[in-house]
């Protein structure tokens, strides 16, 4: 038999648990595993399995390597088979623990032989924006899976946001239009659920956990040079700006201007490249007023075309899509969102980052030479 896997992740925890009762409730012959990491400062993991009646069972799984998240891996995918054997279970609802993240935990059931239908991340409307802006630790918070866990709440939360094609929508009385018009404009393309005791909806939840995700595409998708970014959309006092330039940035005006464009939106994201290394695509990835800059390897321009045959067909498509006769596919595309977005104030201070027409015209020998001002941040 094989079992279908939801995954129901969040940090906004009342919600996440009422979507998985919704869940329960409407799918016949399912049940719920849970990891409750809040215990492994005691050394250990505790494994709670339900059902729409109550526990079923409860066990515990010893830390691996002092991390909560790698004992989950070792004792989730054996629970599963277990339940796949067993040949009782219609639906198998993973819910995930408040910051642990739905790619890794899909990807590890997808290597363990188990079919992934969905991947749910439940929200709060109201919630949106204070996770957005928390910068804190997760240690801080509580929330670390790990000793070594150096994540923040909101870069934590906007992963979660941003990877699941379904969303939960819990029926806050506290969220208003412009909650949930920048949950609309964050995350444009998910199917946005409604659940609660008064919940409409035309498409069930129970349907979208097991409609069929791929988890290999999720993964190429979630690259900067392929990902699905918002659109331009302005309302109830929510606006994201996208911008999107061919001409490469100065690294030391990109660099002095940082903490600006940081903390101009709750959440901004994309790639973009700078003059002095024109081979290295860059992502931008921002939330909570931090801003995390990496490389994402080569832009496909800078590849010999052998090479294009080891790259996803996703990105190879998009940058067909966005090709460019002197570039290639070399472009910077960023993404800001956030209620009172200062659009034009914004825009302005990326156009004066940019290269000016004469170092433009000095070419890319002379922009090599230009200070790089990134080799910190990006520890080369």
């Amino acid at each position: 038999m094989s079992l279908p896997v939801a995954v129901v992740a969040g940090l906004h925890t009342t919600a996440r648990t009422a979507a998985v009762d919704r869940l329960l409730a409407d799918v016949p012959g399912s049940v719920a595993l849970h990891h409750d990491l809040a215990t492994a400062a005691a050394g250990t993991v505790v494994r709670t399995v339900r059902d729409r009646d109550g526990i079923l069972s409860t066990g515990e799984t010893p830390l691996v390597n002092d991390c909560a998240c790698c004992a989950l891996r070792e004792d989730l995918v054996p629970e599963l088979r277990r339940l796949a054997d067993a040949g009782t279970t219609r639906l198998a609802v993973v819910e995930l623990w408040d910051s642990v993240e739905p790619r890794a935990m899909a990807e590890v059931i997808a290597s363990g032989g188990l079919t992934v239908t969905s991947v749910i991340t439940a929200v709060d409307p109201a919630l949106v924006l204070p996770c957005l802006g928390n910068g804190d630790d997760l240690a801080e918070a509580g929330l670390a899976a790990a000793a070594t866990d150096q994540r923040t709440v909101a870069d934590t939360f906007a992963r979660q946001l941003e990877y699941a094609p379904v969303l939960a929508v819990a029926d806050s009385p506290e969220a208003d239009d412009e909650d949930r018009e920048l949950l609309a404009q964050l995350h444009p393309t998910a199917r946005r659920i409604p659940i609660g005791a008064d919940a409409r909806s035309p498409e069930s939840l129970a349907r979208a956990a097991l409609a069929g995700f791929d988890v290999e595409a999720a993964a190429a998708a979630q690259h900067p040079a392929c990902a699905l970014l918002p659109q331009e959309a302005d309302g109830h006092g929510v606006s994201t700006l996208v911008w999107s330039r061919r001409r490469p940035f100065h690294p030391e005006r990109l660099y002095a201007a940082l903490e600006d464009l940081t903390c101009a939106a709750a959440r901004s994201r994309g790639r973009f490249w700078l003059a002095d290394k024109p081979d290295t695509l860059l992502h931008w990835d921002a939330a909570g007023g931090a801003l995390c800059v990496e490389s994402a390897g080569p832009w496909l321009a800078a590849l010999p075309d052998a090479a294009w045959e080891t790259v996803p067909p996703v990105r190879r498509a998009a940058a067909a899509l966005d090709w460019h006769p002197e570039h290639g596919d070399r472009r910077t595309h960023l993404v800001f969102t956030s209620p009172a977005l200062d659009r034009d104030g914004l825009a302005r201070l990326l156009e004066s980052c940019l290269l000016t027409d004469a170092e433009y015209a000095a070419g890319r020998d002379s922009w090599r030479k230009l200070p790089p001002a990134f080799d910190t941040l990006l520890e080369v």
